[in-house]
């Protein structure tokens, strides 16, 4: 029997029913009977269009995938190896096994990525667009480095003025850059003077993150909370500029203490706490967290995270100290050929160590090639996400430090 004459023989037996006015034992049997076979034919099919892909051998599929993931080593062919992780579950497990973190293969792959360590060996090579009239800013991943047109589009960012501070929220999403978004991944907030930042993480790389009051967390009710909206924010780095008081003219001195990364990461056969997938937000989720309760039922978000009295076993990273050019009478630092116009947001910055001494090794350097596009370029033991922060504090204005 079809499922159309299934169909065809309930409605006529549903509209014998009304006129009726009444329901016998068999009709109630018949449509029982009829609801299974339904089910059991839209279970049937369901089975069908996944049995071809999710019913190969294990070791066929395995060695497909990593063909196919040694041979699309970059973009725009490594949708490929997204697209096979959207197969199936079997698939996806998989897939996710056999792709590298980007401290290991230098490649980024899925979203997650994004707040991965960057790689060890060489900076991962990105660029920055700036959009003045709609302050916001999009970030991408190089595909050919003649040329910044057409990269692969990994973060957006959106300034938001207030009173008293300005944030900066980033998001996985170019077309809708806002806290309420479930693509929402964290955000940089700074002081008054735009001196002192704080980046805020949407969930902790460790059990040390300490949790701090956001208003993008509002109460509806004692059980009730917005959907789809992170559940708290996570302080994992703090920025600083240094004041300048006498009114000189120089390269800015910032300063990232990094909440979240052991100083012991620069080291050989350092470690990196590693997120590996984003959360499944639910309601359940946001019950455990200490809301303050306000008349406006609002939780303030104005306050300034202060920054750690202690720089013990945290990293710390530092602008590397460019050289005066006796012959262009500037400030100068070797970039490589990354960076071709002068500008006071250029830095590269370098781990500081326990002597006050300088790291060798860039982490992260960040200068402008064009009127908005500026290039980034980041290494392990930082992310993107925390790289693209960094940078964004560059461009917010510092009433101080100019």
């Amino acid at each position: 029997m079809s499922i159309r004459s299934i169909f065809h023989d309930m409605k006529e037996e549903f509209g014998s029913i009304s006129r009726k006015g009444f329901e016998s034992k068999s009709s109630r049997g018949f449509r029982s009977r009829s609801h299974r076979v339904v089910q059991d034919s839209l279970v049937a099919l369901d089975a069908f269009k996944q049995s071809c892909w999710a019913n190969m051998p294990p070791e066929l599929l395995r060695d497909v995938l990593m063909r196919i993931e040694a041979s699309e080593s970059a973009w725009p062919l490594r949708k490929n190896v997204v697209a096979c992780a959207g197969v199936c579950r079997s698939w996806r497990d998989i897939v996710k096994e056999i792709v590298k973190t980007p401290e290991v293969s230098g490649m980024l792959t899925f979203p997650i990525s994004l707040k991965q360590p960057g790689s060890r060996d060489t900076p991962i090579q990105c660029y920055i667009k700036r959009h003045r009239s709609s302050q916001t800013y999009y970030l991408f991943l190089g595909l050919n480095s003649a040329s910044y047109d057409d990269g692969k589009f990994l973060l957006a960012a959106r300034r938001c003025r207030r009173p008293t501070c300005t944030d900066y929220v980033i998001s996985l999403n170019p077309e809708y850059v806002s806290k309420g978004s479930s693509t929402y991944i964290g955000k940089l907030r700074s002081n008054f003077l735009g001196t002192k930042f704080t980046i805020y993480d949407t969930l902790p790389s460790n059990s040390g993150a300490r949790i701090t009051r956001s208003r993008s967390i509002k109460l509806l009710g004692s059980k009730q909370v917005v959907p789809k909206v992170p559940a708290g924010n996570f302080a994992v780095s703090h920025i600083s500029y240094e004041l300048n008081t006498l009114g000189s003219r120089g390269p800015r001195r910032m300063n990232c203490v990094m909440d979240t990364i052991p100083a012991s990461s620069i080291e050989p056969g350092g470690l990196v706490p590693t997120q590996t997938e984003f959360p499944t937000m639910n309601v359940d989720s946001f019950l455990s967290i200490p809301f303050f309760r306000s008349k406006s039922i609002r939780v303030d978000n104005c306050r300034s995270e202060p920054v750690p009295n202690t720089k013990e076993g945290m990293l710390v990273l530092q602008n590397k100290t460019p050289r005066w050019h006796e012959q262009l009478q500037c400030w100068c630092l070797n970039f490589n050929g990354r960076v071709t116009v002068a500008s006071i947001k250029n830095f590269q910055l370098v781990a500081s160590l326990e002597n006050g001494a300088e790291h060798d090794n860039v982490v992260l350097q960040f200068g402008k090639v064009g009127k908005d596009v500026f290039t980034m370029d980041y290494q392990y033991p930082i992310s993107a996400f925390q790289a693209f922060a960094i940078c964004l504090s560059s461009f917010d204005t510092k009433i101080a430090c100019e």
